[in-house]
């Protein structure tokens, strides 16, 4: 019970401040992880802190090492509720990647994405925390026995902001990146140095990050869409993939290296993990279970290395 106490008690302050080119997985032999299996909480020193995350790491098949998954919290969340929300360690499990569930700084804690508005602005945050994703990252390639090219990013609201940045600013470690809810805010120019595939998921009635966007500061989601696909060289015209009951996805593709976008749509969705636990409607709106957001991101995921897509 506490626990969504505590998620209620963090949205509420949330809504008060209102290159990739076709080819094979690459597999590496012989790893042996230093950090444990099975689920624990790590800590990580960076930029004189010391960072936490939540890491579920499945058994270590043959040697080879395996995908990546980082899920990022939103803002007034925390690493415990990302893993609850999003159950990307239970499938980490059962499908045999890493999930990591990184802890963002300050208070209420948040990830540096860029501007979030008047709330963030009157407790602002100058951690640099692409660097220290990336620091992470090597982190876990070094010792969790995961391969470099098949390492993947989303995130909830604010932690969908900051998988965007890290689409961004880090292409070069980045193979897809994902988002539900994301406030997706500027931070500055976003030049990519390779393709980024990228899959969203965003319900048009979210009373937190609006899908038309807020203020100058939020984008509205269909042209931040169309901004991604311009951005990965794909056709101008998206293209519906699917539909069915409050959901519909459109695809852009025709992408450099394959790199598409998708952005699946849930009429009267909140701001809500659509597949997950839903949250009190009066503060969240409503959570739809049409789709399985994390079940789709992975298999979104699983398409793309950094050197190409899956086969």
């Amino acid at each position: 019970m506490w626990r969504w106490m505590g998620i209620a008690a963090g949205l509420a302050l949330a809504l008060a401040g209102a290159g990739l080119t076709p080819g094979s997985v690459r597999a590496q032999s012989a790893c042996q992880p230093s950090l444990p299996e099975g689920r624990s909480v790590q800590t990580l020193s960076h930029d004189d802190m010391e960072r936490s995350y939540i890491l579920v790491s499945p058994p270590l098949q043959d040697g080879a090492a395996r995908p990546l998954v980082l899920s990022l919290h939103g803002f007034a969340s925390n690493a415990l509720q990302q893993e609850e929300f999003s159950r990307w360690g239970e499938l980490a499990l059962e499908e045999g990647f890493v999930a990591v569930f990184p802890q963002g700084e300050g208070f209420p804690p948040r990830w540096n994405a860029g501007v979030a508005g008047p709330m963030a602005s009157l407790s602002p945050t100058r951690t640099d925390d692409t660097s220290f994703l990336r620091a992470l990252i090597d982190e876990l390639v070094a010792r969790a026995c995961v391969d470099p090219s098949r390492v993947y990013i989303n995130g909830l609201s604010n932690g969908g902001g900051m998988s965007n940045r890290m689409a961004c600013e880090a292409a070069d470690v980045i193979a897809a990146a994902g988002g539900v809810a994301g406030a997706y805010s500027d931070f500055g120019p976003c030049e990519p140095t390779a393709p980024v595939p990228f899959i969203v998921f965003h319900g048009t009635a979210d009373p937190i990050v609006p899908y038309t966007g807020q203020d100058g500061y939020l984008p509205d989601l269909e042209t931040w869409a169309a901004g991604w696909a311009a951005r990965n060289g794909c056709e101008a015209q998206p293209a519906v993939i699917f539909s069915e009951a409050d959901t519909t996805a459109v695809q852009y593709a025709g992408c450099e290296a394959d790199a598409s976008v998708e952005l699946y749509t849930i009429d009267g969705g909140g701001h809500t993990w659509p597949g997950g636990p839903a949250l009190p409607e009066v503060i969240t709106g409503r959570t739809s279970d049409t789709v399985d957001a994390t079940a789709l991101m992975w298999a979104f995921f699983q398409q793309f290395t950094r050197q190409g897509a899956a086969d």
